[in-house]
């Protein structure tokens, strides 16, 4: 097998296309407190994040995932951690998220464990975007609903 295919493989793993393939909360809400579109430019994923806010805390959400299976995957493992959160706890996710990609660090930590799956994507900046969507989007969702 060559080095490129081993590569794709250990990319779209078992893991990461179970995930894909089984998004937490996916859809849309019916008149969210805030409602967010995010893209990734370069490769045209889409994410669009509806959510409620009560005492600070996520509490109603729902997410309408158009992406690769990486940024699929990334949106499950959010998707599974995100009632209850507040907006802290999701930027320390992202922020840790990035640095992953970077080589920075190793993922976001409870309640956001699990991305350790897609640290094969560090050498895909391309598909980088497509992973922060999510916690982009409902982070960004969160300042709406707070700061009307």
């Amino acid at each position: 097998m060559s080095d490129t295919k081993s590569d794709l493989v250990q990319l779209y793993s078992q893991r990461i296309l179970a995930l894909a393939a089984d998004i937490p909360h996916h859809g849309r809400l019916e008149a969210p407190q805030a409602s967010v579109k995010r893209r990734a430019p370069l490769c045209g994923s889409t994410v669009t994040v509806d959510l409620d806010i009560a005492e600070g805390r996520i509490s109603r959400f729902a997410q309408d995932v158009k992406a690769c299976a990486l940024g699929q995957a990334s949106a499950a493992l959010m998707g599974a951690h995100i009632l209850g959160r507040n907006r802290a706890e999701i930027a320390a996710a992202r922020d840790a998220l990035a640095a992953m990609l970077k080589g920075e660090g190793n993922g976001p930590e409870a309640p956001f464990e699990g991305y350790e799956v897609l640290t094969p994507a560090r050498d895909y900046r391309n598909r980088h975007a497509s992973i922060m969507l999510s916690l982009e989007a409902t982070l960004e969702a969160m300042e709406r609903a707070e700061d009307p």
